[in-house]
């Protein structure tokens, strides 16, 4: 993996090596749970959307692309307001951004289950988008700069096991709650379990202690930092690569999805609204892919580890073509072992690579994240509507062949560095 050292121009003051959180220290363990609890929040009210797509297209008598709405509303701006935090960042507290996104998502995730009609739903969702921007925006760059570079893939891979938890339990929570009450109760309670995760992480997570928010130089300072660091981020090739890469991978993602929903309500599956929420368990797979695999790139570099699992979430897509409902469960689970093993290596990597201005950096990468999410899941329904589920798969498959590419680029790309004569300040180890 790549380490880069701060950039001299980063206006942040950063600790020096001994005030690094360390593997079985205290502070560490509550770091960890802290932003498992905030990964498990905002992923959580993010997709409990997914599984109620289909009864929305006939609560409100919207189209299945209509119905998508309401989630890729919520991630375009989530997008947009993880890139004005990121701009930003270099003057913004970290805990107390996270905390303040946690809470307010929270409270609008339960609003939303009281909308009246579909323009009030998708208001209340656009509103939820911006809010929960804080948390993605900072959390990779709290952990670049507090956590030892040795453990750091490990707990970037716990911290993506959050996300992944979340993502299935809103999905599952809500698929098991809206059978039998309703959508609206199953949105209501994630709100509320939003608002205990938000008490929790404030109460674990410790301060920065390798950041300190830059004001001296006031809104002159900031614009400066701001051009300087979307400067040095657009100049970094590989790191370019990487923002490319999380678009790709989360576009293939949602798409996926989306629309499996739809597919497993038609023959010859026809399967039950609580039969289709627990096909999400599947990302108890992820909460596995993203820690070990976050741990093997620690071992044996990003690059190789990258490819491997983009390899899996193209065989997975593949499965999922069969009528078979066990094969296409299977693909299913494939699918999201690899993505997760991507996104958790993909977005340590990030934090390495990027010359100073780490959340900038890491707000890059989330913005193509999901705007891919939001444009690909969306243009996904449409492929649905023209070709059903081949039509889905045929744009996933390119998505992720493009992902693949892009990997074996950076793959190589670290072999060579791996070889070269090591420069003055140059990476002390090759992805």
């Amino acid at each position: 993996m790549a380490v880069s050292l701060p950039d001299s121009s980063s206006s942040a003051s950063h600790a020096p090596a001994a005030g690094l959180l360390r593997r079985g220290s205290p502070g560490l363990r509550r770091a960890q749970w802290a932003l498992f609890a905030a990964g498990f929040s905002t992923f959580s009210l993010l997709y409990c959307v997914q599984p109620l797509m289909p009864l929305f297209t006939h609560a409100f008598q919207v189209s299945p692309a209509q119905s998508s709405l309401a989630l890729s509303l919520c991630t375009g701006l989530l997008a947009l307001a993880i890139f004005a935090v990121g701009l930003f960042s270099q003057s913004l507290p970290r805990k107390r951004t996270m905390a303040f996104s946690l809470a307010v998502s929270a409270a609008l995730g339960t609003a939303a289950a009281a909308a009246p009609d579909w323009h009030s739903l998708l208001a209340l969702r656009a509103l939820q988008g911006l809010a929960m921007g804080g948390v993605p925006a900072v959390a990779m760059a709290y952990l670049a700069e507090e956590v030892e570079p040795d453990t750091l893939g490990f707990v970037m891979g716990l911290y993506i096991s959050g996300s992944a938890f979340g993502g299935l339990s809103g999905r599952v929570v809500t698929g098991l709650v809206s059978d039998h009450f309703g959508w609206r109760a199953a949105m209501g309670a994630l709100g509320v379990l939003g608002i205990v995760a938000a008490l929790l992480f404030i109460w674990l997570l410790p301060a920065s202690r390798g950041f300190t928010p830059h004001r001296g130089d006031g809104w002159a300072g900031v614009l400066q930092d701001v051009r300087q660091g979307v400067s040095a981020h657009l100049r970094n090739g590989p790191l370019c690569a990487l923002f490319a890469l999380g678009g790709l991978l989360m576009g293939a993602f949602v798409t996926v999805y989306n629309y499996v929903g739809f597919r497993l309500l038609a023959p010859p599956f026809s399967l039950s609204q609580t039969f289709i929420g627990s096909i999400f368990v599947v990302y108890l797979v992820g909460i596995f892919a993203s820690t070990f695999f976050g741990r093997m790139a620690d071992r044996h570099g990003r690059g190789a580890m990258l490819t491997a699992a983009s390899c899996l979430a193209l065989a997975g897509l593949l499965l999922t073509l069969s009528d078979s409902l066990p094969v296409l469960v299977l693909g299913i689970v494939v699918f999201t072992f690899g993505f997760f093993a991507a996104h958790a290596v993909a977005s340590g990597w990030v934090g390495h690579m990027a010359r100073g201005y780490k959340a900038l950096a890491a707000s890059l990468y989330l913005l193509v994240y999901y705007v891919g999410s939001s444009v690909l899941g969306a243009l996904g329904g449409k492929f649905w509507a023209g070709l059903g589920w081949a039509g889905v798969a045929a744009l996933c498959g390119a998505l992720l062949a493009a992902a693949l590419a892009v990997s074996l680029c950076l793959y190589r790309r670290g072999r060579r560095v791996s070889v070269a004569p090591a420069a003055p300040g140059a990476a002390t180890r090759a992805g």
